[in-house]
């Protein structure tokens, strides 16, 4: 299919070998365009490449996993079609990559174009980031995360750098960048799980099967009120009680309430191997046998009948990875400081700007994610190291760096019912601000 007119077709043409000059003249340039969008794109994906001459190559249906579309959009005559061909052409959980010059941008390109320093002028869409939301929006898909890039397009040594890796994501020249990005995934589709008020949706052999890790330490007193309360979801619902390093009976407890229990939720007891809840919660999510995995706290500030909407919210495609939020809901007097508070703020802010993707409360325990997503962050790991003693941020980085959509859930805070917090607030807030600069060092400044 032809997306561009018979004029800039042979525009194309005519200049072919000057623009292959250019392109070797500015290659700092093209060589950062082809780094972010290296960086965008996850490895081991059936990728697409769409570029400004090469932009009819679009074809197949449903077989790629990301289509990349680079300073192309310029020449399309429509652009809401291509981009529905675009949705056409990718999986049902694809992804398309947008790089394109900011409108911002077009009185100083076209002066370059005139100085011989770009390609001749042609007429062409110049295009804002809410206008390349809106024909993404129109064709289907949802933006999952945005920005803009480079200050500095040509190669001066050392300042280049400087410009481009840190000034350029820093407000506000984070809104003057020369390149416009967004990452856009296939929209919501019909709901397949409407009750999310009933705490105890009736097990269906046709939905996905979950499996909720319980990381437990000093928690004797809420194991058994867990198996209770937990709702049944799915096909099946797993619960895997991951103990560690507790001074009070509380593998003893999981072992007997295991044996004991005759409900509807398949009850496993496992020792983690290391220390602190992330070698927990890798080890809960390793024994998964569940379609879907989750992270529910031992403490039970969080209803255990709100892991039904965490569910509901994954299964009708919400999300790729629903955050819990307990910034929302009014809370209980004694379920979090004030200290704690202002320091969920700041975290909250400060990987909202990380992550280009908004969220209000990146502490929150409860997190739930596909097993398959989980697989490609676990395979992807070495990006990040084994960093994150807490496990909540292994998964927070990973699944921004595959591009998954990052939802908050709102969920109740209530005050805890036994024992005391296993979290020191200086202690575990110094690490968490030296994982804030290490994300950001790996995904932002670069």
């Amino acid at each position: 299919m032809n997306y561009t007119t018979i004029q800039t077709q042979e525009y194309f043409k005519r200049y072919a070998v000057r623009r292959e000059k250019l392109h070797r003249r500015n290659r700092y340039y093209y060589s950062y365009v082809e780094s972010l969008v290296r960086f965008l794109t996850p490895d081991n994906k059936k990728v697409l490449s769409i570029t400004s001459p090469m932009i009819d190559v679009l074809s197949g249906t449903g077989i790629y996993d990301y289509v990349t579309v680079s300073d192309a959009l310029g020449y399309i005559y429509d652009i809401e079609n291509f981009f529905k061909d675009v949705y056409g052409a990718l999986k049902s959980d694809g992804r398309v990559i947008v790089t394109q010059y900011s409108a911002l941008w077009e009185p100083i390109l076209r002066l370059a174009s005139h100085l011989g320093l770009r390609m001749p002028p042609i007429e062409q869409n110049w295009i804002s980031s809410i206008d390349l939301n809106t024909f993404l929006n129109l064709a289907g898909f949802e933006v999952i995360s945005s920005g803009s890039k480079m200050l500095c397009p040509v190669h001066i040594p050392i300042i280049s750098y400087l410009l481009n890796a840190y000034v350029a994501n820093i407000f506000p020249f984070n809104k003057l960048g020369l390149i416009h990005y967004a990452v856009a995934r296939k929209a919501s589709q019909q709901a397949k799980v409407n009750n999310v008020r009933d705490s105890r949706l009736s097990a269906d052999s046709q939905l996905p099967s979950i499996s909720i890790i319980v990381p437990a330490r000093n928690e004797a007193g809420t194991i058994k009120k867990i198996a209770e309360e937990l709702p049944t979801l799915g096909s099946f619902t797993e619960v895997i009680f991951v103990e560690g390093n507790s001074t009070d009976d509380t593998r003893d407890v999981i072992k007997k309430v295991a044996a004991e229990y005759r409900g509807p939720l398949k009850i496993i007891c496992a020792v983690q191997d290391g220390k602190g809840k992330g070698d927990a919660v890798r080890k809960g999510f390793d024994m998964a046998t569940g379609d879907i995995l989750a992270i529910f706290d031992a403490d039970m500030t969080v209803p255990p009948e709100e892991m039904s909407k965490f569910y509901s919210a994954l299964v009708n495609n919400r999300g790729d990875f629903i955050n819990g939020s307990r910034l929302v809901y009014p809370m209980e007097k004694q379920s979090m400081r004030l200290l704690n508070f202002f320091g969920n703020k700041f975290f909250s802010y400060a990987f909202s700007a990380i992550l280009g993707q908004t969220l209000k409360d990146t502490l929150c325990g409860t997190k739930v994610i596909w097993r398959k997503d989980y697989e490609s962050i676990k395979e992807n790991r070495a990006f990040f190291g084994d960093f994150d003693p807490f496990g909540d941020f292994d998964l927070l980085f990973g699944a921004a760096k595959l591009n998954l959509k990052i939802v908050d859930l709102p969920v109740h805070y209530k005050d805890r019912k036994y024992g005391a917090t296993n979290i020191s607030r200086w202690k575990h807030g110094w690490l968490l601000l030296k994982m804030t600069w290490f994300a950001a060092r790996k995904l932002k400044f670069r």
